[in-house]
């Protein structure tokens, strides 16, 4: 097991203007479908990322309510729309809004795509301090990641 410095985070990659980060996931949230952007930004390969769960780019400084919301969206057949803060390969991060809904077929859900495409910098600041206080109302205040 390996632990990282809190330092690490603290290196953005952009997400270029003229990008759309997309991927795909099977109804556990393992990725089947990852586009060149998304591997580029993320420093991942498509062979790195295939079959994992979309939570390997989870990083640290997003709160557990963030998510649970996007979860209440989708079992709601509700598209979700919000900010994520996602972690790289090399443990830096990259800012994304995301559209996040539930792929249907014949009426049966039968995975969920996301749309990820850049930030501004007033919504980067605006996001980082809101989830900084979602998570330490949820006892979430503890910056760290633990890698095997």
């Amino acid at each position: 097991m390996q632990e990282f410095n809190e330092s690490q985070f603290f290196i953005e990659t952009q997400v270029p203007e003229d990008e759309l980060i997309i991927s795909r996931t099977d109804l556990q949230g393992n990725i089947s479908y990852a586009n060149e952007t998304f591997c580029e930004i993320s420093g991942y390969t498509q062979e790195e990322l295939i079959g994992k769960k979309h939570s390997i780019v989870r990083h640290p400084d997003m709160p557990s309510s963030a998510f649970a919301d996007i979860w209440s969206a989708l079992a709601n057949k509700k598209q979700w729309r919000g900010f994520v803060k996602n972690l790289r390969k090399d443990k830096g991060f990259y800012w994304v809004e995301a559209i996040i809904s539930g792929v249907y077929k014949n009426g049966q859900l039968v995975e969920y795509k996301s749309l990820r495409h850049p930030v501004t910098y007033a919504d980067k600041l605006k996001y980082q301090i809101l989830y900084d206080k979602m998570r330490a109302e949820n006892g979430e205040t503890k910056r760290r990641v633990i890698y095997e």
